[in-house]
């Protein structure tokens, strides 16, 4: 069966190599990346994905944190703020003037996890979803958290999800997406799926499934072999997708595929 919007990609055949050929030589080209994350119990991926996203080459980063790490974070970490922590040590509603301050100064926001599962931080989230229009790339337990905002998320334009099999199930049942996702089906068949999901909302999806990485925007699908998965759930894979979207605002299915041989 042909899959006219279903699109192979491997490391000897890259689908868009443009992109990487016009990766931004000069820091002021290559977009500014805010980092938002953390909790008191770790900062880990934090401190990793600023890592990633410098070494990739993104312009200008800025990570947001709780002000409860304060006195923990590395002295590589050079351009971090802080907002307000609530008792759980999470963002708490009083970060979201810095919330909303970074998503100003930036060109594309990570929300990389380690957000702690507070209500008061996902309220936090939620409301900074609904207000900011740029860029957005969310993972790993961010997602969990706005869990109970999952049509805002769909029907959000500049919305990457990066997510797991199980995360991905859990969207399409809350907004009632008439197309069970199962561990055992065919990779043909969520193929055919996130295409006809990214038609119907205009979020993008990066999903890992049977050695492959998927990703989907407006109805078109790209493929890549894939066998480390730790760079997924780590949230390198996040990281080095919001580098190349930043670069090329405007195209984030080619952009976060051509990523992907970047790794």
């Amino acid at each position: 069966m042909d899959y006219p919007y279903w699109h192979k990609q491997t490391v000897e055949k890259p689908l868009y190599p443009e992109v990487a050929w016009s990766k931004p030589e000069q820091k002021s080209r290559a977009g500014k990346l805010g980092i938002i994350g953390g909790n008191k119990l770790g900062f880990i991926s934090v401190a990793e994905s600023y890592g990633d996203t410098l070494k990739y080459g993104a312009g200008e980063i800025r990570v947001l944190l709780p002000d409860v790490l304060k006195k923990s974070i590395p002295t590589n970490m050079t351009d971090v703020i802080y907002g307000a922590s609530n008792p759980s040590g999470s963002l708490a509603k009083d970060a979201f003037t810095e919330m909303l301050a970074l998503g100003e100064w930036s060109t594309g926001i990570l929300m990389i996890g380690d957000a702690g599962r507070n209500s008061e931080t996902a309220i936090l989230y939620e409301n900074f979803i609904s207000e900011y229009q740029g860029p957005l790339v969310i993972t790993r337990d961010a997602i969990d958290l706005i869990k109970n905002s999952a049509n805002t998320i769909v029907d959000r334009p500049n919305t990457l999800l990066v997510a797991s099999f199980a995360q991905l199930q859990k969207l399409f049942q809350s907004v009632y997406y008439p197309k069970i996702l199962t561990f055992s089906m065919q990779l043909t068949n969520l193929v055919e799926a996130l295409h006809k999901f990214t038609i119907t909302y205009p979020i993008s999806i990066v999903i890992f499934h049977r050695e492959t990485l998927l990703v989907a925007s407006s109805g078109e699908v790209t493929s890549t072999p894939w066998v480390d998965q730790m760079k997924i759930w780590r949230g390198k894979v996040a990281s080095i997708n919001a580098v190349y979207w930043i670069w090329n605002p405007e195209k984030v299915l080619k952009s976060v595929t051509a990523s992907l041989l970047e790794t």
